[in-house]
C-alpha cells in the first residue's frame, strides 16, 4: 500500500472535506482519504497505481481543482 498527497484548490470547511473524501473513495484500490481544508491537502492510501487524470476528474466532481500534483508520496 502507498499513501500518495496532494493539493486541492478551494476546500475551505468540512463539507468541501466530505465531497472530495466521498469522490476520491470511489476510485478502484483508494482505501483511506483523509482531507484537511485549513491545509489544502487531501491524503490517499491506495493499493493501485495512481492514475492523475482519475483523481484529477473525480476532484473535479466534488467541485474543486487539483493543485501540486504530488505534495508527497510513500511507496
Amino acid at each position: 500500500m502507498s499513501q500518495f498527497t496532494f493539493e486541492v484548490i478551494g476546500m475551505t470547511c468540512e463539507h468541501c472535506e466530505d465531497a472530495v473524501g466521498s469522490e476520491l473513495s470511489r476510485l478502484p484500490g483508494v482505501q483511506n482519504v483523509v482531507a484537511d481544508a485549513a491545509t489544502g491537502r487531501v491524503s490517499v492510501t491506495h493499493d493501485l497505481p495512481v492514475d492523475r487524470s482519475s483523481w484529477e476528474a473525480a476532484v473535479g466532481e466534488a467541485g474543486y481543482e487539483v493543485g501540486s500534483w504530488p505534495v508527497s508520496h510513500d511507496a
